[in-house]
């Protein structure tokens, strides 16, 4: 009885459904956060972050997933130096204090089997706020030198920031900054 209760346990283990999601990690060489702003109602500036983290899980059959992604604000770039020293003092990202941005979402929207967007929430300067990514241009397949799976998309969204607590100069510089982001990531 013993050998054909263990038999059973197996067989039905086996017969269990594998769970279809795979998981990725973000390539931080090839993941961009951008943002655009406007300056004083002349131009509209640009700038980047240049170290992502972050982990993707995507179940397209489920039509279900997550997106896991840490920004470090120390690495904020706008091609100017003594801009970039300014925003991140205590004025702008306050880096001291809050060293990096976050983007979790668990509700990921498909069209057919492409990802095509995500609802999540976004955590800046310690405030926690829902936010909704677009993604475009999604597409997974072996990366062309190393073959491993990969996926890539780019992201975007527009935000307040003064909802974040980022208000210094609102209006002169502006309130809405649309984020821009270029992400790649390699299967686990």
């Amino acid at each position: 009885m013993k050998i054909q209760l263990a038999a059973f346990l197996v067989t039905a283990a086996f017969a269990l459904p594998a769970a279809a999601a795979d998981s990725y990690t973000v390539d931080p060489a090839h993941t961009y956060p951008n943002f655009e702003i406007n300056h004083l109602g002349l131009s509209t500036m640009h700038g980047r972050f240049g170290a992502t983290t972050g982990k993707i899980t995507l179940d397209t059959a489920a039509k279900s997933g997550s997106i896991e992604i840490t920004i470090d604000a120390t690495s904020i770039d706008t091609g100017h130096a003594k801009r970039d020293a300014h925003l991140k003092s205590e004025e702008f990202f306050n880096i001291g204090k809050f060293p990096t941005l976050s983007y979790k979402a668990t509700k990921l929207k498909f069209d057919g089997d492409k990802l095509s967007g995500a609802d999540g929430e976004l955590t800046l300067l310690g405030v926690t706020r829902p936010v909704s990514l677009a993604i475009t241009a999604f597409n997974c397949k072996p990366h062309p030198m190393t073959k491993k799976p990969m996926c890539g998309a780019n992201a975007t969204a527009a935000i307040k920031r003064s909802d974040y607590g980022l208000s210094t100069y609102v209006p002169a510089v502006g309130d809405e900054v649309t984020i821009i982001i270029e992400v790649e990531a390699a299967k686990d």
